[in-house]
């Protein structure tokens, strides 16, 4: 993708010749004031801006100049700002240095000397971003995958399916349970794909009035409504370049299942009370925990909607549908609250590891974080017990209860290392298929979706 460059001067002349002489190597976007700048920065996050220090209203000092580049460094500390003075005004640039600015030129620029300086402060963003990616990945867990965690069958395929969507523009639907972990799918999707710079922007479909969304989704006209004394860009105006994640899409009423499905087609919009076509570049990643076929078939979702949102479909398993993650997830949430608590030390006991591993979570990865964060706090002494947990602390009563925890562990252990195929499976621990399945009713283990011969 081509680079994209921020110019931010009062003077018109002064852009489009800049503009004329660098669009060739970079997106330009064009802004004469503070609030158009930031704004712009916001919409199209560039690497790097050319900012001119005498900006309306008051173009005679550098006031505006200065709130600009402390709004920009604010919303992004890694942009490159080079600053463009008068040759009388150099104490104000060596200031902006002071203030996080990159470089600065004085007027009249020489564009020789621009093409220099832009070439190397992006080339230094590419890897400041790049060293930043490599130390997120290096205090990862061994067995995380974008801040996901887990070492079994089906999440291993989920992963397997992010790193093949990632790199496409296809549209992706992000079925399951509520709190699995859409949202952290998305957003793994968003950072392994070509719009990683661009902006990930979210928003819930369920948790807005309907007589909001509209307005929230596609942005308002001033004067368009009671209340709209500006114009405001939608969130999916702000999603520009970068990605737009729409949480319990099945919840969006079909008045706005109409717009959206035009957005899908055209990629064009048009805000509320506003008669402009707006084209915006985004890519749409939607969730629901909803069943969409049965929504279709009752007349509360679009057909066409569904299979424009559906071009691939991901679904992220329940906890309790991923042998032994539940452990490796609560280790990790552990060891984040506790450092953040000041209580290193604390550990799991044996009884609440058990615990753990035996517990349905209905709701989820996200129960079992709140369940540990409150844990942290509330533990006594150096172990976390069941009870710190608010699950039962079930130990193990007798020889055959313990020798059918073992097995249906084995079981398990073995279905996962051979993907769910029962010969290998029963081979490798040594017993027939017809006594694996035997074992299988016996111990209540289900067959999983992927099981073979």
């Amino acid at each position: 993708m081509t680079p994209t460059l921020l110019i931010v001067d009062d003077d018109e002349g002064i852009r489009e010749q800049l503009k004329w002489a660098l669009a060739r190597d970079y997106e330009i976007v064009m802004a004469e004031d503070r609030p158009n700048a930031t704004a712009a920065f916001r919409q199209h996050r560039p690497w790097a801006v050319l900012l001119d220090l005498g900006l309306p209203p008051a173009v005679g000092d550098t006031t505006e100049g200065f709130a600009t580049l402390a709004e920009i460094l604010k919303a992004d500390p890694s942009t490159k700002v080079i600053v463009i003075t008068g040759q009388s005004d150099k104490r104000h640039a060596i200031e902006a240095i002071g203030q996080g600015a990159y470089d600065f030129l004085c007027k009249p620029v020489e564009l020789d000397d621009l093409r220099i300086i832009l070439k190397r402060a992006f080339h230094v963003a590419a890897m400041e971003r790049e060293y930043r990616a490599l130390q997120a990945r290096a205090s990862q867990p061994a067995d995380a995958f974008e801040g996901m965690i887990g070492t079994s069958a089906r999440m291993q395929d989920v992963f397997a399916s992010i790193r093949k969507v990632a790199t496409t523009e296809a549209s992706v639907l992000i079925m399951g349970e509520s709190g699995t972990g859409k949202e952290m799918a998305a957003q793994a999707i968003h950072r392994l794909s070509n719009r990683r710079d661009g902006p990930f922007v979210a928003i819930n479909c369920a948790a807005i009035p309907e007589t909001l969304l509209e307005s929230e989704l596609f942005g308002h006209e001033k004067g368009s409504f009671t209340g709209a004394h500006a114009q405001r860009p939608g969130r999916i105006e702000t999603a520009a370049n970068g990605t737009l994640f729409l949480d319990e899409i099945g919840d969006l009423p079909l008045q706005l299942q109409v717009k959206l499905l035009r957005f899908l087609q055209e990629q064009t919009i048009e805000r509320v009370g506003g008669r402009k076509t707006i084209q915006v570049d985004t890519r749409v990643l939607a969730a629901t925990n909803a069943d969409l076929q049965a929504a279709i078939a009752a007349g509360k979702f679009r057909e066409d909607l569904y299979y424009r949102l559906a071009v691939v479909v991901m679904r992220i398993p329940p906890l309790r549908e991923r042998p032994g993650d539940a452990t490796l997830l609560a280790k990790a949430f552990l060891r984040r609250f506790a450092a953040a608590n000041n209580r290193d030390s604390l550990g799991f006991s044996s009884g609440a590891l058990g615990a753990i591993e035996r517990h349905a979570w209905p709701g989820n990865v996200r129960e079992l974080e709140n369940r540990v964060k409150r844990a942290v706090i509330m533990a006594e002494g150096r172990h976390i017990t069941a009870h710190d947990l608010e699950l039962e602390d079930r130990p193990l009563r007798t020889l055959k209860e313990a020798r059918e925890e073992i097995e249906r562990e084995m079981l398990l252990s073995a279905l996962e290392r051979h993907n769910g195929k029962i010969a290998p499976a029963a081979n490798d621990l040594g017993i027939s298929r017809p006594t694996f399945y035997e074992l299988m009713d016996k111990l209540g283990v289900a067959k999983p979706d992927k099981l073979k011969e």
